[in-house]
């Protein structure tokens, strides 16, 4: 008895499944490259905003620089930014630290962009695998003509039902990809917004 593989699956599917193969394996290198990448993001030292504290009061504002520039994360260019910043009106602070932290979030979300294409694209050329694979089926038929049976046309019907099965599969995995990674860049985002209020509100606290 003959057996499905998953390979024969994907030979039989035609020319569009290499286009879909692409997309899956790109969506693949995006959601660990960005993984990896936001998950470097998250690290947090947790003495980092006491020392800027220390360091601001104490009008050292080299060393509060030099640790944001050893500490280089997201949040650490964020206050890179607004320590360079000091003296300056606060409202020109506070609009250089947001345009820094969209900057930082840009840059984490490089690649979604592509990832929500392919959840969009792959069923679509799945489906244009599907009408192609139906017309040659019939095409096939009628030129068979008195000699048409069920095979003539199950081949062709088998071709259009794979495609659209790859196409689904590989839209499925870049729309979770997509969501998981945006999930967390959201987080980091959420945090970028937390470090930049407690450095707005730590130059405002008196000096001890």
């Amino acid at each position: 008895m003959a057996k499905l593989s998953l390979w024969s699956l994907v030979m039989d599917g035609g020319y569009i499944m290499i286009p879909i193969a692409l997309l899956l394996v790109v969506s693949i290198y995006i959601l660990i490259e960005r993984s990896l990448a936001i998950s470097k993001a998250q690290k947090e030292d947790p003495s980092f905003m006491k020392k800027i504290r220390d360091y601001i009061h104490e009008g050292d504002l080299e060393s509060a620089e030099n640790l944001c520039r050893k500490t280089d994360t997201p949040y650490s260019r964020l206050i890179l930014k607004g320590v360079t910043r000091i003296g300056r009106p606060m409202n020109d602070l506070l609009v250089a630290i947001e345009n820094t932290g969209n900057i930082e979030v840009a840059r984490l979300g490089k690649g979604l962009t592509w990832l929500s294409t392919t959840a969009a694209g792959a069923p679509m050329l799945g489906f244009l695998g599907t009408v192609t694979g139906m017309i040659e089926a019939f095409f096939s038929l009628e030129k068979a003509g008195t000699g048409a049976n069920i095979t003539v046309l199950a081949g062709g019907i088998y071709q259009a039902l794979v495609t659209t099965v790859a196409g689904l599969v590989v839209g499925i995995v870049a729309l979770f990809a997509y969501n998981y990674l945006v999930s967390r860049v959201n987080r980091v985002m959420n945090n970028l917004e937390r470090k930049s209020m407690e450095f707005m509100d730590l130059l405002n606290e008196p000096a001890a």
